[in-house]
């Protein structure tokens, strides 16, 4: 793949980390997002990327990230949505408000975003898409009324973003990872080698971009061949 301008949100940590990491060890141009200073800080000086400040749940911020993105890099090939989060809770003691606030994150934070850049792509007749889902999109567990909605919801906005923006030469494509060993909703620990890594997935995603441009390989669902296995 020829050298790209990479525009990651959620990129500080977890899968946007490892994007971040992969994409700039590749030769790539990349602007991150992040909500941890720390964190941006120390990414951008191990990788060369740069990081920005900034909330997805909040248009202003999505918009400074553009303008940051465009100033840096002259504008976008690849956009990925990747920031997100967990709210769970058993219907009968579910917190809709705080339902709502993920909303604003995983659904229309991803939205907003991409609304944004997608004329810059447009413009190029040419670009990629990948919005971050998940397994919890594709399967009901119990307490995830919430942010399984929301991951369903990622997958039926691909869907409809493959059929209006193929016609331009932009692909789409949704990437359901299974469990992933990241910090992901305070988790830590979880140290089972057998399990998937942050870089699995984004080697999974440059495998998807590394397709000729003619292909798309509109969802991926991502497994660990064996993670009970204990080593």
């Amino acid at each position: 793949m020829s050298s790209k301008r990479f525009l990651i949100t959620g990129g500080s940590q977890g899968i946007g980390a490892a994007l971040v990491t992969q994409a700039s060890t590749a030769g790539h141009t990349v602007v991150f997002t992040g909500r941890d200073q720390a964190a941006i800080d120390a990414l951008a000086r191990d990788t060369g990327a740069f990081g920005v400040r900034a909330d997805v749940g909040v248009g202003a911020d999505n918009q400074r990230t553009l303008d940051e993105a465009v100033e840096r890099m002259g504008g976008v090939d690849v956009l990925v949505n990747n920031a997100g989060y967990a709210y769970r809770g058993e219907i009968g003691a579910l917190d809709v408000d705080q339902m709502r606030a993920m909303f604003e994150t995983n659904v229309f934070g991803l939205v907003d975003l991409t609304n944004r850049v997608v004329p810059l792509l447009k413009d190029q007749q040419a670009g990629d898409i990948v919005n971050i889902a998940s397994t919890s999109g594709m399967k009901g567990a119990a307490t995830a009324t919430a942010y399984a909605a929301s991951k369903w919801a990622v997958r039926g906005i691909s869907q409809c973003w493959q059929a209006e923006l193929r016609p331009h030469g932009i692909r789409v494509t949704c990437v359901c990872p299974s469990e992933v060993q990241t910090n992901f909703g305070g988790r830590r620990g979880r140290n089972n080698p057998n399990k998937l890594y942050a870089a699995d997935i984004a080697a999974t995603i440059f495998a998807a971009l590394d397709l000729p441009q003619r292909v798309l390989w509109p969802e991926v669902a991502i497994f660990a061949t064996n993670p009970w296995k204990e080593d």
